[in-house]
């Protein structure tokens, strides 16, 4: 197992002029903790690559939302329920946007709990032009602000993936209550915990603030638990609390526009380097590290699905390779700057061979709808990449580790696998027991009092005239 003063987590907290240890780190291993350097000689340390890759990965995970996620899951519900598809998932971010600003980004990224942040960072108080985060190299930072866009957008698409799990079959102004509350109570402790460090510093013993799941060493690099478990997991409860679709197992139901679906995913694809690749906070070897491993894992997952189709049902399909490189970029999102390209390969295969599993056997069995397989392709393909996190990370097999070891040289060779894993499945069980647990009863509390799905005429007519007043296609 690891001590908390011998890792780094995969995105990490921000350091601002509030809260930082100097990350002078070869230093820090000799002279103990350093004073934070002050806002003038922080802006001189600011590096222009940086932070323009911090903006412009920022943009790419917004690509992710919008228009990628919206035209993937659009194109996959039927024709009356397109445009309920697009209106859900773009109001999300935009109301997700709105709500980090106020009062997420504070309670994600400042200290004095292990589980949540305060409120002194609430609507962006003490946050300027003039504020910088540290990144994970010597003596270089980035504006604030670029970390608080870049992590917004992760809060936007985090709440937008759970609405393919009961899609066609919800009502538009509760899940946006939902949104709201299942941000605050769910998903910014969570990026909380496993986010958020502000020093001392890396080396040192000295007491650290951080949050529990980062204190207790656990591995995401961009968002394995925070996102695809802690997102599917909520998708999975609310199906199960809001029903079946009227008419499931009883008529065909099949996507309307694969070609929407296609190019949906072929964004989420190229949005996803930002996602990953924009995580390690600087423009260097590891986010080319995390790079290759997106494109890898992505690629084995696509050929593991079509591969699978192909043997069992003679025909493989568009829709299962998408559906197998959604997997694969699931999987590899907690491990992007800990594998190496290789092991990132075994990963995107063995995931896809799982959610393979689970969407075409699993969901059969056990009988929930899931309209677009939330569960079983971002809980379940969060699971394989956060557990495996811990044996792809290993020196032993190409891995990073928890350190870049030009840094951090006396450390390699001190990784314990066996320990890590279970430190990672400790993580998974904590963001399945919180997210699943709170979601049931925000479902349960809404189904009550505004409800959350239409009559069933409404359903049957479909949402986008009912819900939106409009059509998508008018022929």
């Amino acid at each position: 197992m690891m001590t908390l003063s011998r890792m780094i987590a995969g995105i990490g907290a921000i350091a601002t002029t509030t809260a930082l240890a100097a990350p002078a780190w070869a230093q820090a291993a000799a002279a103990g903790p350093i004073k934070a350097p002050t806002p003038e000689q922080m802006a001189t340390m600011v590096n222009k690559g940086d932070t323009t890759w911090m903006l412009i990965s920022s943009a790419l995970v917004l690509l992710m939302s919008v228009p990628a996620l919206a035209l993937f899951y659009g194109g996959l519900v039927r024709t009356k329920n397109m445009l309920s598809v697009l209106m859900q998932v773009f109001m999300i971010v935009s109301v997700a946007a709105l709500v980090w600003v106020c009062w997420g980004y504070s309670m994600a990224f400042t200290g004095g709990s292990p589980y949540v942040g305060g409120l002194s960072k609430a609507f962006l108080a003490g946050v300027s032009a003039t504020t910088y985060g540290a990144t994970f190299s010597n003596n270089v930072y980035i504006p604030e602000y670029a970390f608080v866009v870049f992590q917004m957008t992760f809060a936007c698409i985090t709440p937008a993936l759970i609405v393919g799990a009961f899609a066609e079959r919800i009502k538009f102004t509760p899940l946006l209550i939902f949104v709201v509350l299942w941000l605050t109570i769910v998903y910014f402790p969570m990026a909380h915990m496993v986010w958020y460090w502000a020093g001392p510093d890396f080396l040192s013993d000295a007491p650290t603030d951080s949050g529990l799941l980062y204190g207790w060493g656990a591995l995401d690099f961009a968002g394995g638990t925070v996102v695809h478990i802690n997102a599917g997991i909520a998708g999975l409860v609310g199906c199960l609390i809001i029903g079946k679709r009227v008419g499931y197992k009883q008529e065909p139901m099949p996507p309307h526009s694969l070609t929407m679906t296609m190019i949906g995913a072929s964004l989420l694809w190229v949005g996803w380097f930002g996602f990953n690749a924009g995580s390690n906070l600087e423009a260097n070897g590891l986010a080319a590290l995390a790079f290759i491993n997106t494109f890898v894992a992505t690629a084995a997952a696509a050929v593991a699905w079509a591969v699978i189709e192909q043997i069992v049902h003679k025909k493989p399909s568009l829709l299962g390779g998408v559906s197998g490189a959604v997997a694969g970029l699931v999987a590899i999102t907690p491990a992007a700057g800990f594998a190496a390209p290789m092991t990132s390969i075994l990963l995107g295969f063995v995931a896809s061979a799982v959610c393979f599993w689970f969407v075409t056997t699993v969901k059969n069995k056990l009988g929930y709808d899931d309209t677009l397989d939330v569960f079983g392709i971002h809980c379940v393909g969060g699971i394989i990449g956060a557990i495996g996190t811990g044996i792809v990370a290993a020196p032993s097999l190409g891995g990073q580790g928890w350190v870049d070891y030009t840094v951090f040289p006396s450390v390699a060779g001190t990784y314990d696998m066996a320990g890590q894993v279970l430190t990672q499945i400790k993580a998974v069980v904590l963001t399945l027991v919180l997210s699943g647990g709170v979601s049931a009863v925000l479902f349960y509390g809404l189904k009550a009092t505004t409800g959350l799905r239409p009559s069933k005429e409404v359903e049957t007519e479909g949402l986008d005239i009912n819900e939106h007043g409009e059509r998508a296609y008018n022929y």
